[in-house]
């Protein structure tokens, strides 16, 4: 006779108990959901329309902004500057006077080339009216046909002593007159580096007196792939291109302006084409050095759209579904051409009006009944609280973002 002991026995018991208790619960199903198995329940589904709309076929990049003119302006004689006839960051205009320097020694140097230039206008005088006198006299065969030919060319090489002294006179007076350091254009002046007193030197390598930049217009220079040097080629000969760039910063306002330049060759080295758009910039929110976000049109045609979310990818391509009028759903191959930030641009396959699904295709079956539900009541009760629901994707930023064609437009 065998001996157990009842206190071993306990636990083999209880765990018994716990696995027959385990089996009866996985076996128990949910009624509702059996039913609509067995019938074939509709599946919900939230849908969109297929439409027509003008959709721009853009570039985009990531472009700098530089000044449509800069000049670096330098003084063009030495000297002691005397005077700074503006501040630094100061609007300034084409002709207006920046710096001047001591004139003085300038003034002299020009006094001194006019009064040679006098003293040989009096010998020029004097000479013009010995060769009249003398022709006379040769004419009479009073003088010799040499002394004549000799006082004749005296007066000749003071007619060249007198050209010679003009230009000294003129050299000097243009000498005095770059004393007086004006604005070559209309701009923003920089950062001064120099002050009252101090000697300037001209061809000095640190003689710059200040730079000038031309900010209103503006210029944006940027870079695209070179595939899309024939697409830029046809639509630019068909009009000018409208660019719009959108500064950094919490406005987000774009300035608008003009493709003006396409480089006459691609960078070898990255494969890129160079372009320039110039901007009015009269509010002067675009300013030299920046990076900014350009966006290039190239064109504005009105195409077929469907929402980006109905988009399907398999191993035959791209498809939608269709929600027929009998509410069942059908899959339909379609051709994209391009993607638009929220909409996909259809070159084949759907039509204006037709009923197109754009959250729950994981449930839809071709050919199978499907319900119509909107996005609140698919989001449920916890839309609005931080969830994932549909809902929550389609009102975030990236419905907004701008287009970029995923290939050259044809």
């Amino acid at each position: 006779m065998s001996f157990r002991n009842p206190a071993l026995a306990l636990p083999r018991v209880l765990a018994l108990v716990a696995a027959t208790f385990l089996i009866a619960g996985c076996a128990k199903t949910d009624p509702a959901a059996g039913r609509g198995a067995r019938a074939g329940g509709a599946a919900p589904v939230i849908v969109g329309t297929a439409e027509l709309k003008v959709v721009p076929l853009t570039l985009e990049a990531i472009g700098a902004v530089e000044p449509s003119r800069s000049a670096s302006v330098r003084s063009q004689v030495t000297g002691t500057l005397v005077k700074i006839n503006f501040i630094e960051g100061q609007d300034v205009k084409q002709g207006d006077s920046l710096f001047e320097i001591d004139p003085r020694p300038f003034q002299n140097i020009l006094r001194s080339a006019e009064a040679d230039l006098q003293r040989i206008k009096v010998q020029l005088g004097t000479a013009q009216a010995q060769v009249d006198r003398y022709r006379t006299l040769n004419e009479g065969a009073l003088v010799s046909q040499e002394q004549f030919q000799a006082i004749a060319d005296s007066a000749r090489a003071l007619q060249s002593q007198q050209l010679a002294s003009e230009a000294s006179a003129a050299n000097a007076r243009l000498q005095l007159d770059y004393c007086n350091i004006r604005s070559p254009l209309t701009g923003r002046t920089g950062n001064i580096p120099v002050h009252e007193g101090d000697l300037v030197r001209v061809n000095d390598a640190g003689g710059q007196l200040v730079t000038v930049h031309q900010i209103s217009p503006i210029n944006v220079t940027f870079s695209v792939p070179q595939q899309y040097f024939g697409s830029l080629v046809r639509y630019r000969s068909g009009g000018t291109l409208k660019i719009k760039v959108i500064p950094p910063g919490p406005d987000e306002r774009p300035e608008e302006g003009e493709l003006t330049f396409m480089d006459n060759t691609v960078d070898a080295a990255t494969g890129t084409l160079k372009l320039k758009g110039t901007f009015p910039n009269s509010q002067q929110r675009l300013w030299p050095g920046q990076f900014a976000t350009v966006t290039v049109t190239l064109d504005a045609p009105e195409v077929m759209t469907v929402p980006a979310s109905a988009l399907q990818t398999s191993q035959a391509g791209q498809h939608i579904y269709i929600v027929k009028s009998d509410q069942t759903a059908e899959l339909r191959p379609v051709v994209v051409e391009r993607v638009a930030g929220p909409v996909a641009v259809i070159a084949k396959g759907v039509s204006a009006g037709e009923t197109v699904i754009v959250d729950g295709q994981l449930r839809v079956i071709p050919g199978k009944p499907v319900e119509i539900k909107t996005r609140d009541a698919a989001a449920g009760p916890r839309a609005g609280k931080g969830s994932n629901a549909p809902g929550d994707k389609a009102k975030g930023k990236s419905a907004a973002a701008p287009f970029t064609p995923e290939k050259p437009a044809p």
